[in-house]
């Protein structure tokens, strides 16, 4: 049962986008609509150069910032300003989905490969404001993203998390696997499952993935 694999768990690591809420409130696609925007702006491209090039960013590196960090030299703090400005009324708040997270022992942390300001809004309109005892963003790990396992050090050594006694709750599979190697239980959340040595429980449902862990 779920409840044993996590019984000595004091840290609980949530991503943000498509994980704490689901990805048929569809907020992520406006972003990257914004995305595609920005890279047509400032890279004078088409937008199908700019979709392409965002995609193949965020293969090859985790985000497609860090692509166009890489190859484009593109200042972060604007780009990311613009990519979050966004309409978060299509997110609804989610009592139940507080209540377990709010039981869970411990501390409670989101880590997104976002900004930790479009992190907070995100939490607000979702009604989990004041449940997380931190909030870190890719600009904590110095705009380096999640995949890399060096990310997930600084922020945990940021943190003083404790890998073997955590847990990491991820959309991505690809962001599962440094926490698995780093000792931490995973948790795919996602609509289909994915086959990986380094995920250990998959949920389409947090709230009730999370209701399990519940003494």
């Amino acid at each position: 049962m779920p409840a044993e694999c996590f019984s000595d768990v004091r840290a609980w690591v949530f991503d943000l986008d498509n994980t704490l809420y689901p990805p048929e409130m569809r907020l992520f696609d406006q972003i990257e609509g914004r995305m595609v925007s920005y890279v047509m702006d400032t890279l004078g491209v088409t937008q199908d150069e700019a979709n392409h090039l965002r995609h193949s960013y965020w293969s090859q590196y985790g985000t497609t910032l860090a692509g166009l960090m890489h190859y484009h030299d593109i200042d972060p703090v604007p780009y990311m300003q613009h990519v979050h400005d966004i309409d978060f009324s299509v997110l609804r708040p989610d009592e139940l989905l507080r209540d377990h997270i709010a039981a869970l022992p411990g501390r409670r942390i989101i880590y997104t490969n976002g900004s930790a300001d479009y992190a907070l809004r995100v939490s607000e309109a979702r009604g989990l404001s004041g449940l997380f005892d931190a909030i870190y963003g890719v600009e904590h790990a110095g705009y380096r993203p999640k995949p890399e396992q060096n990310a997930f050090e600084q922020i945990f050594a940021l943190d003083g998390l404790d890998p073997a006694r955590a847990a990491m709750f991820e959309d991505d599979p690809r962001n599962l696997a440094a926490p698995f190697a780093m000792g931490m239980r995973t948790v795919h959340v996602a609509p289909e499952p994915h086959d990986a040595p380094h995920i250990q429980h998959h949920t389409d449902d947090l709230t009730a993935f999370l209701s399990q862990l519940r003494p």
